[in-house]
């Protein structure tokens, strides 16, 4: 009989998703992902077998589930346009810790080739937000090359305002964003 586990599974994904978060995918070291576990590099490698590349995919599906779950269905369930972006507002809000927490898909690409070993799971995730936000607006009434050119300069805000809030030191440019979504994407110009 093996050893138990003294970190539950969620727990340890989600301690390696905030190392993650803080350094990047080339910053987060071995030593650094074992001091955020609590875990010995040993046992890393034992629940890894595939190391830093392993964690990395595994925080990547995990985040991938959250999006989905918490983002995208909700953009494509029932209420008005408006009310699904403001939920879709307060889940990022949630997730970003207010704008202290930075974006881990962009983290992830940071640093890689092209066709880096984590492109094909950021595009496909990137691809469907943009596919769900472009439907909502196309639903709000917004012809669809419209409403996917503002679903895309919308991930680019997102993107940057957690970029400016960061170098910053003020959650105040992602809270503006956040707040001027909905009216921004649902606008008539």
């Amino acid at each position: 009989m093996g050893r138990k586990s003294t970190v539950q599974d969620a727990d340890l994904l989600q301690r390696i998703c905030d190392a993650f978060r803080a350094a990047g995918y080339e910053g987060a070291t071995l030593a650094t992902l074992s001091l955020a576990t609590g875990l010995q590099k040993a046992s890393l490698y034992h629940r890894f077998p595939g190391g830093k590349e392993q964690m990395a995919a595994e925080v990547l599906n995990m985040t991938g589930e959250w999006l989905g779950k918490e983002v995208l269905q909700p953009l494509q369930g029932s209420g008005t346009p408006r009310a699904r972006l403001e939920g879709m507002v307060a889940r990022l809000d949630q997730f970003y810790e207010g704008g202290r927490k930075a974006c881990l898909l962009n983290l992830m690409s940071l640093g890689q080739p092209c066709e880096g070993p984590f492109d094909a799971t950021i595009h496909s995730l990137m691809t469907a937000w943009v596919d769900a936000l472009s439907r909502l607006l196309h639903e709000a009434g917004i012809d669809m090359p419209l409403a996917r050119n503002r679903a895309e300069q919308a991930l680019i805000s997102l993107q940057g305002s957690l970029i400016v809030s960061r170098g910053m030191g003020t959650q105040r440019p992602f809270q503006d964003f956040l707040t001027n979504l909905p009216d921004t994407l649902l606008g008539s110009s």
